[in-house]
């Protein structure tokens, strides 16, 4: 373990994460997006999101049971490596096959490989950093993944109204093999675990231990999870399923292209996880699990200007610009509650624990996101049926 907190090894993981994530970020951008361009429809893009969530929740507690008894450095380099070879395989099919079904299977292994793959980077941090830099490291890790998030969305957005959605792929596949090749040279301390029987055993008894550990010794990290549940259900799948569809299918923007708003929108979410994540790095002394439920507070208390603009307002460029200055307020309060929440499991659990810990939180808390994709997929129908039904009456 490290006492300072950029040691060769974690800066590493550093600039492996940026290039990563940034073509994570910007290839579930553009793949979505394909599919609502293509189809128009809002259930079926919440319908294949929620599908594309299922394998994350299941491979995020094997990717903490293998993150505690596996080389985590061996588990970056190894999924990089296959999510480049998975979207050049979908490069080759796309226009051989069927596009839901592709886009579908596609979308459940690039989630299935994220759900495994973010369990062993945050396991990491104990292992490349002292105790006392726990919370500085999660901040850095989500600086990262807020500003890959707000560059893959825009510079993929640009990208795919420019020159459609294969520029986009090829970029991104560049982006993993450069962060698998990068990866080789890191050195993660690691002790290697006994297995406790077969397979399927050991995964059993690792599963249970972390949840006892959870529920029984550890209670306040439950009653976490359950929090981070209900944010991913109503909060998280509102934006994720929303705001695509009125940006791209509902609003009235003129002449400005959908997409590329839809994509600096996007870069607005980041943005606002950007600063979240300064945030709680700056002020980590002044951070308190007291006082955490006043975050979730005021990220409800943003969603209201969005109703209430598109309740009252027509212009649909006003409409946007306030969805997207709530969105970048909403990511700062929930950053800083997710960095916080972290630091406290980190510091909290024996580090033979932590993969496994980690990844049932991740697992329980990614369970609501294919719940409110499919909800919320099916309310804007059902509102868009019922609009439609109105102006045919009006016409009338």
């Amino acid at each position: 373990m490290q006492e300072k907190l950029f040691s060769k090894d974690f800066t590493m993981v550093v600039i492996g994460q940026i290039i990563s994530l940034f073509g994570n970020a910007a290839i579930r951008f553009a793949l979505p997006l394909y599919l609502l361009n293509q189809t128009g429809s809002a259930m079926l893009y919440g319908v294949v999101t929620a599908c594309a969530f299922i394998p994350s929740v299941l491979l995020s507690p094997v990717g903490g049971i293998v993150a505690d008894r596996v080389n985590k450095k061996n588990i970056m380099v190894a999924l990089d490596f296959f999510t480049a070879a998975l979207i050049v395989v979908f490069i080759v099919l796309k226009d051989g096959v069927s596009l839901i079904p592709l886009l579908t299977v596609t979308l459940m292994l690039l989630y299935g490989i994220a759900g495994a793959y973010q369990p062993s980077v945050q396991a990491s941090i104990p292992a490349l950093v002292g105790r006392g830099h726990f919370m500085a490291a999660n901040s850095v890790i989500q600086t990262i993944s807020s500003f890959s998030s707000l560059l893959g969305p825009v510079i993929g957005g640009i990208l795919y109204s420019a020159h459609g959605l294969e520029p986009v792929l090829w970029v991104c596949t560049i982006c993993f093999l450069a962060s698998a090749i990068m990866e080789i040279f890191i050195k993660i301390p690691f002790e290697k675990q006994v297995f406790g029987g077969n397979i399927w055993n050991t995964v059993k008894a690792d599963f249970s231990q972390s949840l006892r550990f959870i529920s029984g010794e550890k209670p306040v990290v439950g009653k976490g999870m359950l929090v981070a549940f209900g944010i991913n259900l109503f909060l998280s799948s509102m934006l994720n399923v929303g705001m695509p569809y009125l940006i791209t299918e509902v609003l009235d923007l003129g002449n400005l292209p959908a997409n590329r708003l839809y994509g600096f929108a996007e870069g607005a979410l980041a943005a606002g996880g950007l600063c979240g994540a300064a945030c709680a790095g700056l002020y980590a002394r002044r951070l308190t699990m007291q006082k955490a439920g006043n975050l979730i507070v005021a990220c409800a208390i943003c969603v209201f200007p969005m109703g209430a603009a598109l309740l009252l307002c027509p212009s649909g460029l006003i409409n946007y610009m306030v969805m997207a200055s709530c969105c970048f307020m909403i990511m700062i309060f929930s950053t800083i509650f997710v960095i916080q929440i972290m630091s406290f499991v980190q510091a909290e659990t024996p580090q033979n624990l932590t993969g496994k810990v980690i990844a049932v939180i991740f697992s329980v808390s990614i369970c609501a996101q294919p719940l409110g994709s499919a909800l919320y997929g099916a309310l804007f129908e059902l509102a868009k049926g019922r609009n439609m039904r109105l102006s045919c009456l009006r016409v009338w």
